[in-house]
């Protein structure tokens, strides 16, 4: 699993003029499905999203997770986190999650993530969504359950 998280002010999702979710001070996940993804992969980012100290403490270092911070998470599903454009100028998404195989996994990745008590919010899976973020920092993380990067 893959996952860009960036830390915000405030977020929120629109899809066909409707606002279905927002947040308040926390983090975006967006995190996408490969192929070959299990359940340890889910864990591994949940656990490791929740304890990501990306949050600045009085003198401006990293040194609260958003659980430390009680923030909230705003997670939208997206594929395209597997594109593969190394060969020609179309991506190319082999390496993705067909969708009967990545909706258990991303429905699992939230109910991990929320066993922390944190409020999460979601877009809809394979919905085409607007994404509204207001960074704070900016402050922008990669993260890959198979440490590829």
């Amino acid at each position: 699993m893959r996952a860009v998280v960036q830390r915000v002010r405030r977020a929120w999702v629109r899809i066909d003029g409707r606002e279905p979710a927002s947040i308040g001070q926390g983090l975006v996940v967006l995190v996408g499905i490969g192929s070959d993804d299990v359940s340890d992969d889910a864990l591994y980012l949940a656990e490791k999203i929740l304890n990501l100290r990306i949050f600045s403490d009085q003198a401006g270092k990293f040194n609260y997770s958003v659980k430390d911070l009680r923030g909230e998470l705003l997670v939208v599903s997206q594929f395209t986190l597997f594109g593969d454009c190394r060969k020609g100028r179309r991506p190319s998404f082999t390496d993705a999650a067909l969708p009967s195989v990545a909706l258990p996994l991303y429905e699992e990745f939230l109910e991990f993530l929320s066993r922390s008590g944190l409020r999460i919010a979601t877009g809809e899976f394979g919905a085409m969504m607007e994404v509204g973020i207001v960074n704070a920092g900016p402050v922008t993380i990669l993260l890959d359950s198979k440490k590829k990067f």
